[in-house]
């Protein structure tokens, strides 16, 4: 799981033969954000066009 203090934790993991992605999840704001090894972070959108927010509980 995430590290304390670690602000983004991995939440969805997907490897194909060129290139693999992965969810992260912002644990202060809930955001979801796709990453994918080649290079590139950005905000998951919904078709409403807002970010995918998920509920983040702290693992102490």
């Amino acid at each position: 799981m995430a590290k304390k203090g670690q602000r983004l934790i991995g939440q969805y993991r997907q490897n194909t033969i060129s290139i693999g992605t992965k969810i992260l999840v912002d644990r202060q704001t809930g955001a979801n954000c796709p990453f994918r090894y080649a290079g590139g972070l950005t905000p998951l959108l919904g078709r409403d066009g807002k970010p995918v927010v998920t509920t983040v509980l702290d693992e102490d």
